[in-house]
């Protein structure tokens, strides 16, 4: 395919190239740029845009410093955005850079992956005292995230408690940990690694309102947790003790799948015996925090939590119950690790229900009537809630990129959505779209979003 000088692909083409808009420049976008760009069925052009002025989304400013073998997978995203029919526009944030309207003006589809950009709350007394922060907030900062490189963390408070039982929960309390030495040869902030130098945190208490067996760790974040240099980590007695449900649920799994694996791992973190080292890392399950107390400062002092036991209810399902034994943790800071959920973007014509978009394979529709929003996809968290790894991203990706090209005449569907919907036209006027010739000057974009320009553009 040639370009004109403004990147305009040339109107004597043999092909008319569906050009497609990403809002999220994040695993799920580029997974959903990599199979639009790697079918050969019809030409594709791609833009990816972002509200940061880098790309990479969570791999970037969500991964832990010192895990860089997840943050190889960026090699991969930077071998895609060389091909010449890609490009990425950094620092520009839709809804107030750009807009749905003028998109659908330049874009034959647009595909939200803004991934799940809120948090959800504990929803308990105190939670708006100082010293209480998201582990959202918390890693973007160590990551260098620029909206959050000023954040400040209550790291002169000797105890700090999360709340969840999942990888970044994890993550939190093990940067926390971290001596010197190990964040040093990471690409962790600078400003970050002064912070946590001079932290005077001495005991971190994760906090897991289920027990073990329904914790959401992966067994290689548990391992880790034993392996810090000068932390010792701790599991009371008797929280590693499994009730009729939890046994239950263990029992039901092979010997090999991941909750054997998990409560071995915690098993084994339970007989460490390190006195001698100056930090303590406890994980207590079974617990839930029922207020954040604080002082007349509005500062935080502690946090009141109350045993739970597991109770199985009219519906089958197993949840904690609170017993009404309560205890008090001396902590000053307290991060929350409660999972996140989507957000509206600003001029959206869909908003998110229940934290993502409604969509059926990624093809967005109106809630009110069931009807396909024309041109509208979702990738990622923003499409199916924040659930799994980044390697989860690609499936989810090829699926929506699946829906998003014309289907082959021999084929015979259209609109695959659920089965209320009715036969839409909405999969022909996207072919239609596919196969129209472009409207000259549609590719023009302000040069100070540009971060690459298409081989033969004008940069």
């Amino acid at each position: 395919m040639t370009a004109t000088g403004e990147g305009i692909p040339r109107q004597d083409a043999h092909v008319s190239p569906i050009r497609v808009a990403i809002i999220g420049a994040g695993p799920a976008g580029f997974y959903t740029a990599q199979a639009l760009l790697q079918q050969e069925t019809v030409p594709v052009e791609v833009d990816l845009f972002d509200a940061l002025p880098t790309p990479f989304g969570l791999v970037r400013t969500g991964v832990a410093p010192d895990h860089p073998k997840i943050k190889a997978v960026t090699a991969l995203y930077n071998k895609l955005a060389q091909r010449p029919e890609m490009r990425f526009f950094g620092n520009v944030e839709f809804g107030k850079d750009i807009t749905l309207d003028e998109l659908r003006g330049f874009y034959h589809q647009i595909v939200f992956s803004n991934g799940a950009q809120a948090d959800r709350t504990l929803g308990i007394p105190g939670e708006d005292l100082k010293g209480v922060h998201s582990a959202r907030e918390f890693v973007a900062w160590y990551n260098g995230d620029p909206k959050h490189a000023h954040d400040v963390f209550e790291l002169d408070s000797k105890g700090a408690v999360v709340v969840g039982v999942g990888n970044v929960a994890a993550d939190v309390a093990r940067i926390l940990c971290r001596v010197h030495d190990k964040l040093a040869v990471t690409d962790i902030a600078d400003y970050a690694l002064e912070a946590l130098d001079e932290s005077q945190v001495k005991t971190v208490w994760i906090l897991g309102r289920r027990g073990p067996v329904q914790a959401k760790f992966s067994t290689p974040e548990i391992r880790e947790l034993g392996e810090m240099v000068d932390t010792q980590a701790i599991i009371p007695p008797g929280d590693l003790e499994l009730d009729e449900y939890s046994q239950a649920e263990l029992d039901s799994g092979s010997e090999n799948d991941e909750n054997h694996r998990n409560m071995e791992a915690l098993r084994e973190l339970a007989t460490h015996d390190e006195p001698h080292k100056n930090r303590r890392l406890i994980l207590r399950f079974l617990v839930s925090p029922v207020e954040i107390l604080g002082d007349e400062n509005g500062r935080v002092t502690g946090v009141k939590i109350v045993k739970n036991k597991l109770v199985k209810g009219a519906d089958g399902y197993v949840s904690p119950q609170p017993t009404g034994e309560t205890e008090i943790l001396d902590a000053g800071l307290v991060f929350r690790s409660v999972g996140y959920r989507g957000m509206a973007l600003p001029g959206a014509a869909v908003r998110p229900t229940q934290g993502r978009h409604p969509n059926e394979r990624g093809r967005v529709f109106d809630p009110a009537n069931s009807e396909p929003v024309t041109g509208l996809y979702a990738a990622g968290w923003i499409k199916r809630g924040p659930s799994g790894l980044i390697g989860s991203n690609k499936a989810c990706a090829r699926e929506t990129a699946e829906e998003m090209l014309p289907t082959p005449p021999r084929v015979q569907r259209c609109c695959p959505y659920r089965r209320t919907v009715k036969r839409s036209t909405a999969c022909s006027r996207v072919a239609q779209s596919a196969t129209s010739r472009i409207r000259s000057g549609s590719r023009s974009t302000p040069t100070r979003w540009r971060w690459g320009a298409r081989k033969g553009a004008r940069a």
